[in-house]
């Protein structure tokens, strides 16, 4: 897998990935940056809730649960102190649809986390990562 930031200018990057999609990312204003884009930190917490989201969607359907959706929020705690790593994150899952069952979202979830999920893999060790779940039943 391969990657590609390229310097727009101030302090904006346009990233590229090799399947050729592209994101930009920006600082805040306060720091010299333009405000035009997500911060490196904020697609660390996207790509964990996506990572693991995808999972959560993909185990569902293939146990054949009603699922109509999936909403995955993430909260990130850093450090005071550079390089102001993330010390500890929180994943809610919010899973909607008809007659689901909470085992199977549990065990969905668990999956992820334990298993599949190589963003929160990578995170394992360097922050504490805890996670919870809610059913909306339609």
């Amino acid at each position: 897998m391969q990657a590609k930031v390229k310097w727009v200018g101030g302090l904006q990057f346009v990233g590229e990935s090799e399947t050729g999609h592209a994101i930009v990312m920006d600082a805040d204003t306060e720091v010299g940056g333009g405000n035009t884009g997500m911060r490196p930190t904020e697609l660390l917490l996207v790509g964990l809730g996506g990572c693991s989201g995808m999972d959560v969607a993909s185990i569902l359907q293939k146990k054949r649960e009603q699922v109509t959706g999936v909403e995955v929020n993430i909260k990130g705690e850093k450090a005071d102190t550079h390089p102001k790593k993330f010390t500890d994150i929180e994943i809610e899952y919010i899973v909607s649809g008809k007659n689901i069952s909470e085992e199977a979202v549990k065990k969905a979830i668990d999956l992820s986390m334990e298993k599949y999920c190589s963003v929160k893999a990578t995170l394992e060790g360097v922050a504490k990562i805890t996670y919870s779940y809610r059913i909306v039943r339609i």
